[in-house]
Order: C-alpha cells, then structure tokens, then sequence
C-alpha cells in the first residue's frame, strides 16, 4: 500500500499544471473617416448679352450734340472738344458736299436727324476704324431714353431717311441696318415712297454759295424769306436750300431748307 500510494503522489506531481489561457483579444476595427469632397464654389449665373442693337456693347464715350451737318454727320463736344461725328454703316442723302447738289430726300434726313440727336446727350460707340479718310470720327450713335436704347443710326434707316451702307470691317450692325431697310422698302417710307422730284439748282453767277434753289447775289445786301418780319430788301420766295454756312439767316429751324411757305 505504501508503494501504491508513493506512486500516486509521483503520479499527481507529474501532472502538468493547468494553464488558464486568456482569449486572444479582437483588434479594434480602425474608425474610418470619410472623404469630404471639396464644396463646389458656386459660378455666378451669366448674364445674357442684350441682343446686338439694343444696347451698346462695345467701347463707348458720351458727348453732348452741338450740331447737326447732315442726315448722317453730326458735331459731339466731349470733354471740351468737338468732334465731328460721321454715322457708320449708313447714307443719307447729299445736301452738304462742296461739289455735288442737293439730293432728294437730303433736306428731310437732315431734318430728322436733328429731330432725334440735336443738343442731346449721345453715347458713342466704337466698332473698328477710328476714323474716315476725311478725319471724321466713324461711330454709333445711342440715345438713352425711359423706354430704352435707341441706335440712331439704324432708326434713321429704318424711317427711310437713310439706306444701308456698311464697309469693312465696321460692320457690327450690318445685319441690323440690312433689315431695318427692309422695314423701310415694305413700308414705302422716305426714300422708298414717292418718286423723287429733280431739287433746283442756283442759277450760275454771282450766287452765293451757300444757297440753292434761288440764286441769293454776293453783295447786294441782307436776304429775308417772304412775308418773314426781318428788315433786309431782298425777299425770297422759296423753298431754298442751304447747303453751307446760312449767313443770311433764313433757315430759323435748322432743317437746310428755309423759306418753306
């Protein structure tokens, strides 16, 4: 017995000890932090372009109007300068040129330009040329009104006073002064109405040359129209048209023709 039990307690010592084994511990799962997409600056929305011809778009200046030479030429102060302003991409009738006569119809494009521009305030606007072969100023010529911009140039086209008559490269509103001719032509306004009547001219000599239509003598003295209340000797049935400087004071409405009626 003492043997058996000698060899149960070697039994027992040789008996591993219990190891307590601890659970292996889960990794903690990383914490993931989405992606901030960059906040899209917002693009201001376009401003639509006004429609070519119903406002200016290109470089501009204002000036005040201090004379009206023709239906298509007109005298701006800007800044304390005059210029002469020659309309682009338009003509009027002749009523000024040193070497031609009056026209047909250049007496009334005169008269109607004058209406529209005179002593007003004008924006001008530039296309490409800066100038004619004359070193006349070639622009567009805006008036500002409650109502809205007015293209001068094409509205003179468009009452039959002017025609269309673009030249490159100024040619910015060539189609809107092409199909404000054709408003003209189907209404068979000014210059596509009537037929036109021959202007008389100044009978040769010693005619002042500022006057057609009667011959007003160099030297004889001051000229009146007719049953006008001025003092000068010599009365003028008309019309008569004036076609440079009116020295003698007959055209008091400024539309180059005097003693109407």
């Amino acid at each position: 017995m003492f043997v058996l039990g000698s060899i149960n307690n070697l039994a027992a010592k040789e008996q591993p000890a219990s190891v307590a084994v601890a659970s292996p511990t889960a990794s903690p799962t990383p914490t993931v932090t989405p992606a901030v997409l960059p906040t899209a600056t917002p693009q201001p929305t376009p401003t639509p372009a006004p429609e070519l011809g119903a406002a200016p778009v290109g470089q501009t200046v204002i000036g005040l109007v201090v004379d009206v030479v023709d239906g298509d030429t007109i005298k701006v102060e800007v800044n304390g300068t005059v210029y002469t302003i020659r309309y682009i991409g338009i003509d009027t009738p002749e009523t000024v040129h040193p070497t031609e006569p009056i026209e047909w119809m250049g007496p009334e494009a005169s008269a109607a330009n004058t209406e529209l521009v005179d002593g007003q305030q004008v924006v001008l606007e530039k296309d490409v040329s800066e100038t004619d072969r004359y070193g006349r100023l070639l622009r567009y010529v805006w008036l500002e009104r409650a109502t809205g911009w007015l293209l001068v140039n094409a509205e003179l086209v468009r009452l039959g006073f002017a025609n269309s008559s673009t030249y490159p490269p100024d040619v910015a509103y060539q189609d809107l002064f092409l199909g404000a001719e054709r408003e003209a032509r189907d209404a068979g306004v000014g210059l596509w109405g009537a037929t036109p009547t021959p202007v008389p001219t100044a009978a040769p000599g010693n005619c002042h040359p500022s006057y057609q239509g009667a011959c007003l003598l160099i030297g004889h003295g001051d000229y009146d129209c007719e049953g006008g209340s001025g003092n000068g000797p010599n009365y003028i049935r008309g019309p008569v048209y004036v076609v440079g400087y009116d020295e003698f004071k007959l055209d008091g409405d400024g539309d180059r023709v005097a003693c109407e009626g």
